[in-house]
């Protein structure tokens, strides 16, 4: 099946808990081969997940030297145990959206899930907000929900897990698709960490959700 190659959403938003630090590790690294004894020192390669991680992506998709390197690489390396949408566990995936909205949802159907399977009837978090310029073309499967219904499934990503990384083994920057979360969001999956640019931290916000309700409250707290 043939696919249409599409420039991604400008500017583009990603929210990442705020009980992660933006530590910046690959920041000030300035050469490749430096990397791996800054990651030593800092205690990254005794996680063997992170090191293996690392060891698949491949050295000219290393960001580094450059402001919030740090946040675009812990995408790829922190994945999630089970992988997200059009991931793995084996590598991570910069996921991103074209506006809070949709960014607020997402996390937000995460975070009720979350609440649902700790038992706890509310749960709130903090977020702060990257923006960033996703560079490239992208394999664009917008408004094609029912021709793909599988990559589409609201809560199995069996078949979309292995469309995503089948793109990533061909070499494809990533996808851009709409939101299963938000009606009329528009989200991008990125494989390339190189492609990643211009990545801006902004506004703080604070999340809350109920286990058993679907509305999703978001509080702005302003710039950190």
């Amino acid at each position: 099946m043939s696919y249409v190659l599409s420039p991604a959403f400008h500017p583009s938003y990603r929210l990442i808990p705020s009980r992660f630090p933006p530590i910046g590790l690959f920041d000030t690294v300035v050469a490749a081969a430096d990397l791996g004894a800054v990651m030593e020192l800092a205690g990254w390669t005794n996680d063997r997940l992170v090191a293996e991680r690392l060891a698949r992506l491949p050295h000219t998709e290393w960001v580094f030297g450059r402001a919030n390197s740090s946040v675009i690489m812990a995408a790829f390396l922190h994945a999630p145990l089970t992988g997200a949408r059009f991931n793995s566990r084996d590598l991570g995936v910069w996921y991103a959206c074209a506006d809070i909205r949709t960014a607020a949802a997402e996390v937000g159907h995460h975070l009720r899930r979350e609440a649902v399977a700790r038992r706890i009837p509310n749960l709130s978090r903090t977020y702060r907000a990257y923006s960033a310029r996703l560079d490239g073309k992208y394999v664009d499967i917008r408004g094609r929900q029912s021709a793909l219904p599988d990559l589409y499934a609201p809560d199995d990503y069996t078949a979309s897990q292995a469309f995503g990384e089948d793109l990533r083994k061909k070499g494809e920057t990533g996808l851009l698709y709409h939101s299963v979360r938000f009606a009329g969001g528009h989200n991008a999956a990125v494989f390339r960490p190189t492609s990643i640019l211009d990545v801006v931290q902004a506004d703080h916000f604070e999340i809350s959700v109920a286990a058993e309700a679907k509305r999703i409250e978001v509080k702005k707290l302003g710039a950190s």
